[in-house]
């Protein structure tokens, strides 16, 4: 049996390991693999796995000896899923292993906003509070999350979470998704639409897939609906922000910050105009890639691989 993984990097950079797959079959690891490559260096393989490499209708057109791909992700959209389904071609993904990393950074990003802890520390690495007059100082507004609403696009599993979280702040909680379901349990929480929960929201937090009618859901005219003084996060899908919208709306005081972890594009191009907004933290995409996080996708990637193998196949994206 052999198993090709065409982009093992970002999960395995050296801290893991590849033991659980070389038990399965005869493994070979590439770091990156451009897509013009894909054919070549999957020619003969059985099993191929992909984090972010395409694997495109002409790429499964000539791959004739596949039989199984594991995407070492939740999102799939890098795999022709219809046309590996005409194929016989199994595509399997990893839901749910980075949950909690992205609750944690959802967060850490939110509470840079509020109290803006790196820019305070370089000031007094810099000298300023030893310079200061007063027992202390601040250079940034400082925010506290009680009392405040946290608006969720995407109420699932993550979404979920960080609505545990925030009530844990003392925060109201409002949910937007395909399927309400029960929330009774939930103080301070109701359902709303997209519209009314940016209105209504002093943190807009997005927690959704990226499907065509998601795409560009944060744009201008969305933007517009929010308070000034509310912040925007993003741990899930860059195109559902447009950068260039978001960028004029923090120059132009729209809203008052953002914290994103993905971008558009990615890697980005240098001229990005987010990087040069007011009040935006960036970080690269990052909010899955805890240790912990992918230790367990791992783990749940050797599983999906051995249950096809054992003829009952799991974490199936096209049936």
């Amino acid at each position: 049996m052999k198993i090709v993984i065409l982009d093992g990097y970002t999960l395995n950079p050296g801290d893991l390991n590849w033991d659980g797959f070389k038990k399965l079959g005869d493994v070979t690891v590439h770091d990156r693999t451009p897509a013009d490559k894909v054919v070549e260096r999957a020619s003969d393989a059985e099993i191929v796995f992909t984090n972010k490499t395409p694997v495109s209708e002409d790429a499964l057109n000539h791959l004739p000896e596949l039989k199984f791909i594991g995407v070492l992700a939740t999102g799939y959209n890098i795999v022709n899923t219809e046309v590996a389904k005409q194929r016989g071609v199994i595509v399997s993904n990893v839901p749910g292993y980075g949950t909690t990393s992205v609750v944690q950074m959802t967060f850490a990003l939110l509470l840079e906003l509020c109290l803006h802890v790196q820019r305070h520390s370089d000031a007094v690495m810099d000298g300023k509070w030893a310079r200061s007059a007063d027992w202390c100082f601040w250079d940034y507004p400082l925010v506290e999350l009680a009392g405040k609403t946290i608006g969720i696009i995407g109420f699932g599993r993550i979404g979920q979470q960080v609505g545990d979280v925030a009530s844990a702040f003392g925060m109201n909680i409002i949910g937007s998704s395909r399927t309400q379901t029960d929330q009774s349990h939930r103080r301070n929480f109701q359902w709303a639409d997209v519209p009314q929960l940016l209105e209504q929201s002093d943190v807009v937090s997005i927690h959704c897939p990226l499907f065509p009618e998601t795409k560009g859901l944060i744009n201008k005219e969305s933007l517009q609906r929010m308070k000034r003084s509310s912040f925007l996060l993003n741990t899930s899908r860059g195109p559902i922000i447009v950068d260039e919208d978001l960028a004029d709306a923090l120059n132009n005081d729209v809203i008052a910050g953002a914290g994103i972890d993905v971008l558009s594009v990615e890697p980005p191009s240098k001229d990005n105009p987010l990087f040069k907004a007011k009040n935006c933290i960036i970080t690269p995409h990052i909010a899955w890639a805890t240790k912990e996080a992918r230790e367990r996708l791992m783990e749940i990637t050797v599983n999906n691989l051995t249950a096809f193998l054992n003829g009952s196949p799991v974490n199936v994206v096209n049936r």
